[in-house]
């Protein structure tokens, strides 16, 4: 066994038994290739990576191909999820030389960590026009022993690149006296970010361009709310188009719920079969704010048909959290694997006759909604999915829809009951402290949405094991990796960003003042340890790190939000809750910096776009004091109600900005503010509904 064996990260401890000398990223590494001048390989995936688990099956398991990494190198292992800040820096080496990148990502970096080659994966034999694995290792072994010279020289070359390419879109804006005066913020500047996505919309299928196909899901989010400050039903209808083929589709797990990473083809049908637990949280918010969108206005049979999908999808999912992905002491795993027994999808796939053999008489019900074909939907196998919502199904077959909905929920129940007797995908148990905080968020939204107290229970769970196990002992900051009740690594910006916005969120649902204390201790953190004065953004690791070689600013909205974009929305939120001026200032100037490339790019800014949309049209402050003053605030939030923040209690406290000054009732009194300038207060939940209408906008 190689020193992974100390480790605690599943895809580190996958490799603990290779014949590969395998450090992880700790300083004992480093200390070795300086003493021996080696050069250094770093060998960077993640545990559900099935490309990381062939080049393992194919080179890194070989003897031979071990002995030569061995002799001449020093080997690193890193999880990705557990280090992103060590995958960030030479991902971008990686992009910079060979234009694309991917898992595994294979750097060669000097002894002192700076990067001189990179790739992905190369096979263990020459073949389209890859060169073979042990090619690369000998190749560069070469270069480094008679040129070393040429090596290092391209080491601080690509530095350089890395460097500059971090401020690329950093430039800050210059103005006029005229310009000065005027907001740059309009809504002018919204429509033109809605139709830079309108370009991308798959009006066919829903989402964003063709194969391959992610959810996308901060843009839809961002659709829905566009919608319902400018009126325009095209994009209401994309957005709700997109959640409905994913929800439908074979990206969703149709049995056991929970979305896949992403769909292989334009249609949603084969998804890459992992399961990560940002995307399912991403996805349970915006389904729930559709959710709620669909249940505050009239959309006719196709909108009921719509939400009744959207709900079943989020207590599905949330259900499969709670059963598959969920720690003892309440704290959420990372990922599924997509393979099973060294196969992609084994785990999820029918054959037709599998069907037939379970189901019997309902089998050919089961087969018409859910796809299944004797020559199979995909590599001759059955991916389950729908095409009809269960009125059209209950329609051709004359019966009951009711009745048919019971039918195949007994089906999925039986067909669930026969695949856990399969093996099951590899669990990645690591729980990361961004992660679970988007989770965490996941489930208030889904809590205002459907009202389940249990969902309520499991954020405020959460969050309780989250504080208790991620609050370093040393200096009060945060870790970013948990496992075998060992938390380790410093957090990085998004651990901050993600947990400082699953405070608002469980605040807006429990109104406990101690989660806006924890939300503005954390916030100042971020802005000691994290900020970078001269652009106005936050580096991705704080201040002081020592074992990464320069520190970057990730400002893409990518598979999870940045850091970055999440902050400003904190900050916005912040700055009026708890009356920091200075907090709103930062966030609009982070946008203003920004607003060129989200205008150009929205789909790679889509988060940093709803922040635009928040200064555009700035929030409505929701203060409800009184007796009963919590369940109307969670009352009035069972609504579509964009662009607000909400204070609940049972007295004006003057130490809360937003209830300050604000007499009560027993019957609580509902206040609707824009920059604490307040309208008249209202009482009932539908005289507030007109009032926050009709103020608005």
């Amino acid at each position: 066994m190689n020193h992974l064996q100390h480790e605690t990260s599943p895809y580190l401890l996958q490799h603990a038994h290779n014949p590969v000398d395998w450090y992880a990223w700790k300083p004992e590494a480093f200390e070795r290739a300086r003493a021996e001048n080696k050069p250094i390989l770093v060998s960077i995936g993640y545990s559900t990576c099935h490309w990381c688990h062939v080049m393992e099956r194919e080179s890194f398991e070989n003897p031979d191909i071990a002995a030569f990494m061995n002799e001449h190198y020093i080997n690193i292992k890193v999880d990705r999820e557990e280090r992103p800040d060590v995958d960030a820096i030479y991902m971008e080496a990686c992009q910079i030389l060979t234009g694309s990148g991917g898992w595994p990502l294979n750097c060669f970096l000097t002894p002192d960590g700076k990067p001189f080659y990179a790739g992905t994966y190369y096979p263990p034999r020459p073949a389209h026009n890859r060169p073979s694995w042990l090619q690369v290792l000998q190749h560069l072994a070469n270069i480094w022993e008679t040129q070393r010279e040429k090596a290092l020289e391209q080491a601080e070359k690509l530095l350089g690149h890395i460097r500059q390419n971090d401020d690329v879109f950093l430039q800050k804006p210059e103005f006029s006296a005229a310009q000065a005066t005027e907001s740059p913020f309009t809504p002018a500047l919204l429509e033109n970010i809605f139709y830079q996505m309108r370009e991308r919309f798959d009006r066919v299928e829903g989402g964003f361009g063709g194969a391959p196909k992610f959810p996308s899901t901060m843009a839809i989010h961002f659709l829905l709310h566009y919608y319902r400050i400018s009126g325009n039903t095209e994009a209401l209808e994309h957005a709700l188009l997109s959640l409905e083929k994913m929800a439908m589709g074979g990206i969703y797990d149709q049995l056991g719920g929970g979305f896949a990473r992403y769909a292989t083809d334009r249609e949603w049908l084969a998804p890459h079969f992992e399961k990560m637990l940002y995307d399912n949280a991403l996805l349970v918010t915006v389904l729930a704010e559709a959710y709620k969108l669909l249940q505050t206005e009239s959309h006719g049979p196709a909108g009921e048909q719509r939400a009744d999908l959207y709900r079943q999808t989020i207590e599905e999912t949330l259900a499969w959290i709670s059963r598959e992905m969920t720690h003892p002491q309440v704290g959420f795993y990372s990922a599924l694997d997509a393979d099973s027994e060294g196969e992609e999808g084994k785990f999820y796939v029918w054959d037709k006759a599998e069907v037939e053999k379970i189901l019997g008489d309902d089998a050919a019900l089961f087969c018409t909604y859910y796809d299944v074909t004797e020559a199979g939907n995909w590599e001759h196998k059955n991916i389950l999915r729908r095409l009809q919502f269960p009125g059209a199904i209950a329609r051709m077959n004359n019966t009951d829809q009711a009745q048919l909905k019971a039918k195949l929920d007994d089906c999925r129940a039986k067909l669930l009951a026969e695949r856990n007797k399969r093996i099951s995908p590899a669990l990645d148990n690591k729980v990361l402290l961004g992660w679970n905080a988007l989770m965490c968020s996941a489930y208030t939204s889904a809590y205002t949405a459907l009202g389940n107290p249990e969902y309520r229970d499991m954020a405020v769970q959460n969050m309780a094991f989250l504080l208790e196990k991620f609050v370093s002992k040393e200096n009060d900051g945060l870790l970013h990796t948990w496992k075998d009740d060992r938390a380790q690594y410093a957090a990085v910006l998004d651990d901050y960003a993600f947990l400082i916005a699953a405070f608002l969120d469980i605040w807006q649902i429990t109104f406990n003042s101690k989660y806006l204390t924890l939300a503005e201790k954390y916030t100042e953190q971020v802005l000691s340890y994290f900020h970078d004065v001269k652009s106005g953004m936050f580096y991705f690791t704080a201040a002081g790190q020592s074992d990464i070689i320069l520190r970057k600013k990730d400002l893409y909205d990518n598979a999870t939000p940045s850091g970055n974009s999440t902050m400003v929305h904190n900050l916005q939120r912040l700055g009026l809750l708890l009356d920091r001026q200075e907090w709103r200032d930062m966030a609009a100037q982070m946008l203003l910096t920004l607003k060129e490339p989200v205008e150009r790019y929205p789909l790679s800014f889509e988060r940093w776009a709803m922040a635009i949309l928040h200064e555009v049209h700035p929030f409505l402050e929701i203060a409800v004091v009184g007796d009963n003053a919590v369940d109307k605030a969670l009352m009035l939030q069972r609504r579509f109600l964009p662009n607000n923040v909400i204070a609940a209690g049972k007295e004006a406290l003057e130490h809360n900005p937003l209830l300050a000054g604000k007499p009560g009732d027993a019957d609580a009194l509902i206040y609707v503010c824009r920059n604490y300038a307040c309208q008249k207060p209202v009482q009932t939940l539908a005289e507030f509904y007109q009032l926050a209408e009709t103020g608005r906008y």
